[in-house]
């Protein structure tokens, strides 16, 4: 993540602000090979690690968690110039201010967790 950039909060406001396809290419890419590996996966009928069959179960229909979601995720993501996987890497680059917003992420998540039961989903 590092060597392309994809941790640098430079990259990320240029996404967001459309200046730059650099990001959008990184992302594409990665959308391209999880569609081609979940083709493999399924033709090919694979087995995990434990020999146990990989099967995709289909989503529930709905879009409003996927709204809500998706702009609370966006939102973070623009507020804090990081979304999870750079966080941790930035830790490891030794920008401790991200701290504050892994603990963030991470209280929303419990939060999240904590309500699950009672949001209407």
């Amino acid at each position: 993540m590092s060597k392309s950039e994809a941790v640098s909060w430079y990259r990320i406001q240029e996404m967001f602000r459309f200046q730059s396809i650099h990001m959008y290419g990184i992302m594409g890419t990665a959308v391209a090979i999880g569609v081609i590996a979940t083709y493999l996966i399924k033709k090919y009928r694979l087995k995990d690690h434990s020999g146990a069959p990989i099967i995709f179960r289909d989503k529930e229909r709905g879009w409003k968690r996927y709204l809500f979601g998706g702009l609370i995720f966006g939102l973070g993501w623009a507020l804090t110039g990081a979304c999870p996987g750079p966080m941790f890497v930035l830790v490891g680059h030794g920008y401790l201010a991200i701290v504050v917003v892994i603990a963030g992420a991470l209280l929303g998540t419990f939060s999240y967790g904590a309500v699950k039961d009672k949001l209407p989903h």
